[in-house]
């Protein structure tokens, strides 16, 4: 079995080319998290970040509105699918409301996984926008 999270959450005082930029420029992903990632910005590239503990490939970009990628992690067991994690960045007034669909997450990872967006993507991507300095993280 397998599960689906949905998350929504407001940034303020940005754009969506922040936003988009943060998750697809390497350089960029791996400052706000604090951990090394490297990412295409082409459809059908892949990607890595958290050393490699997360790895995929990108189905779909519209640039600053949509981010569409397959998605596991290292400790998945090997019979578990891919999942399908979903960006979209929409505008409102000076702020982005990002809307995050990860499907097809399995059953024991998922408590973890919609716990592990909050405290390594969105929390220091505020951090981050905000100027304010991001600790090194080896593990997720």
């Amino acid at each position: 079995m397998s599960k689906t999270i949905v998350q929504e959450v407001v940034f303020k005082n940005t754009t969506p080319k922040a936003l988009y930029d943060l998750y697809m420029d390497a350089k960029k992903h791996s400052a706000a998290t604090g951990s090394p990632a490297k990412i295409s910005g082409k459809v059908g590239g892949s990607f890595s970040a958290h050393n490699g503990y997360i790895t995929g490939k990108n189905l779909q970009l519209l640039k600053n509105k949509l981010i569409v990628q397959t998605w596991r992690a290292q400790d998945w067991n090997k019979d578990d699918l891919d999942s399908t994690f979903i960006i979209a960045l929409k505008p409102k007034g000076n702020d982005v409301v990002l809307q995050a669909v990860h499907a097809n997450v399995p059953d024991e990872q998922a408590k973890g996984i919609d716990k592990g967006w909050h405290e390594f993507y969105w929390e220091p991507w505020k951090k981050y926008l905000a100027g304010k300095p991001i600790l090194k993280s080896d593990e997720m």
